[in-house]
């Protein structure tokens, strides 16, 4: 861990040079060197800590030699051993390789599954649950599609998640999200299961993700939402197919065919990242199952069930009974629980627990 740790360091040192000497006048370079340097910054300040300790505890056990002295040092000694086993635990956090999409943006896709209106009702539910989420981490929200279902749901919606680290945060959210509750149209007061997919993607830069223009087919036409034919009647809503894998991306909220296109062009570049990704942990998987944050959308992640005002995250057996609060996006519960499983994990090589099958609550 020291022979790492002093290489990153090393590299941080070249780093603040390279800057320090302009790159000349290479600003693209400039911004790489700053990016890499930032990454960088919390695990070399953790690192100079623990050096820093290190050097007191020898101090501290030079002084123990001395009889005058060897209270006070015996004192010190304990209070920087209590303090080196956390820093330690932090270091090989810190050495966890991390997710590159962890800072980037997020496109949210939440469609209705199995239960006709009430899954549209649920998917129109998680929708403000994130959106709310959102609201409290001073992240915006943008819809970037939407094809209600003329009762208050979504048949499916597609939103973009702004700010600093909100991957980091939603990415666990992937998956089959299960509602239990009594439908407002059932008099006989029966409980009806129903079910509304979700997927994050990490929204990803064109530098990223190259798609090029003979891998696409594009397609116009009028749009029926307001930035469409009820203002212009101009073709300004988009399709856009890739042709090697058959991925299908439409929108058509913007008022021009440009925005609407460049939006376009972000999902489907989002979605083509999603894909190499879940090739490569299947990939893995053959060796190792997969942890939590697969992507394994088969999966039934989490159930909300109204009767008991209990929501279960069934990855992590973890069972909260304040349905209202985390409907009204109180989730850092289970976020907080996930990532610490997904760090512990990654720290000892073994699996995560899976989700929950059909007949498991």
């Amino acid at each position: 861990m020291l022979d790492k740790l002093a290489a990153i360091a090393a590299r941080y040192e070249e780093l603040d040079n390279l800057l320090a000497g302009g790159s000349n006048g290479d600003f693209s370079k400039i911004a790489e060197y700053a990016k890499e340097r930032s990454g960088l910054e919390e695990v070399v300040a953790a690192y100079h800590d623990y050096q820093a300790l290190l050097k007191d505890l020898d101090g501290a056990r030079e002084l123990l030699a001395d009889p005058a002295m060897a209270e006070m040092a015996g004192e010190e000694v304990r209070q920087l051993e209590a303090r080196r086993g956390p820093l330690e635990e932090r270091l090989k956090l810190l050495l966890v390789p991390k997710d590159p999409r962890d800072d980037k943006n997020v496109i949210f896709e939440i469609r209705a599954g199995a239960g006709g209106e009430e899954a549209g009702l649920f998917a129109a539910n998680l929708f403000r649950m994130y959106t709310r989420y959102a609201e409290e981490h001073s992240w915006k929200t943008e819809i970037l599609s939407a094809n209600a279902t003329g009762v208050g749901g979504y048949k499916e919606v597609v939103f973009e998640v702004k700010g600093k680290g909100a991957y980091s945060r939603l990415k666990y959210e992937s998956g089959v999200h299960r509602v239990q509750r009594v439908p407002s149209t059932e008099s006989a007061g029966r409980i009806h299961t129903s079910t509304a997919t979700v997927a994050v993607l990490a929204e990803m830069d064109e530098v990223e993700i190259s798609v090029p223009e003979r891998d696409i087919k594009i397609d116009t036409y009028r749009a029926s939402s307001a930035g469409g034919q009820n203002v212009q009647k101009n073709a300004t809503a988009i399709r856009i197919t890739h042709l090697p894998s058959g991925l299908v991306v439409t929108c058509e909220d913007e008022r021009s065919l440009t925005q609407n296109r460049q939006r376009a062009m972000s999902i489907l570049r989002a979605r083509l990242y999603e894909q190499e990704v879940e090739k490569r942990q299947k990939a893995e998987a053959a060796e190792r199952k997969a942890q939590v944050g697969s992507g394994e959308r088969s999966e039934k992640i989490r159930t909300y069930n109204f009767p008991q005002s209990r929501v279960t995250d069934h990855r992590i057996g973890m069972s909260i009974y304040n349905l209202a609060a985390v409907l009204d996006g109180e989730l850092d519960q289970f976020i907080d629980e996930l990532a610490a499983r997904e760090q512990a994990a990654k720290l000892s090589g073994e699996a995560l627990p899976a989700a929950a099958s059909d007949d498991e609550e």
